[in-house]
């Protein structure tokens, strides 16, 4: 029995925008750094320094850097890149295995909804007070937390559509399952 994800399509947006936020991360970095060469030659040929530099780009990056993080945790859930321990349960007859699986499920979706719930009542505090960084820029906090809450949201759902497929399994099949090896499909 391998897993196979109905809001596959969904998981996989969510890894697309979160390798958009790291190439922003990139193209960002990239560009304070051709500024600073090129006002570096400006003051090495006589000049001034022409001042190219983005205000607050560490507070971007970093914000930035919380939506590729939050965005990517459904996609890489299902493609079993999370770092699992599976010493223990790899080597527990199938039958066992199955119910120890759910149990795991069980434990990750319930510690996913209680994030998600308190993830939830930062971002209508949020916005609700109109609170904003405390930065060199004034960036509204529910920007961040709002691409923070929608990765949680998009790991539940496929814990949620895992932790049923391993019920499933348990009641039809448990000497049939197998622990995904996460490849597509």
């Amino acid at each position: 029995m391998t897993m196979t994800y109905r809001l596959r399509p969904l998981y996989i947006l969510g890894g697309y925008l979160s390798a958009t936020c790291l190439v922003l991360i990139c193209a960002l970095i990239t560009a304070q750094i051709i500024g600073r060469i090129v006002d570096l030659v400006a003051t090495a040929l006589g000049g001034e320094r022409i001042g190219l530099a983005i205000p607050g780009l560490a507070e971007i990056s970093g914000f930035l850097l919380v939506g590729a993080t939050f965005l990517g945790l459904a996609y890489t859930f299902i493609h079993g890149a999370h770092i699992r321990v599976t010493l223990l349960i790899g080597r527990l007859p199938a039958r066992r295995r199955v119910y120890v699986e759910a149990a795991c499920l069980s434990v990750a979706l319930a510690l996913c909804l209680y994030l998600t719930f308190y993830t939830y009542r930062l971002l209508a505090d949020s916005i609700a007070f109109g609170e904003t960084s405390y930065g060199l820029l004034s960036i509204p906090l529910w920007l961040p937390q709002s691409a923070m809450l929608g990765g949680i949201v998009l790991l539940c759902l496929a814990l949620g559509e895992a932790w049923w497929q391993a019920l499933a399994a348990a009641a039809r099949h448990p000497e049939a399952f197998t622990l995904d090896d996460g490849s597509p499909e």
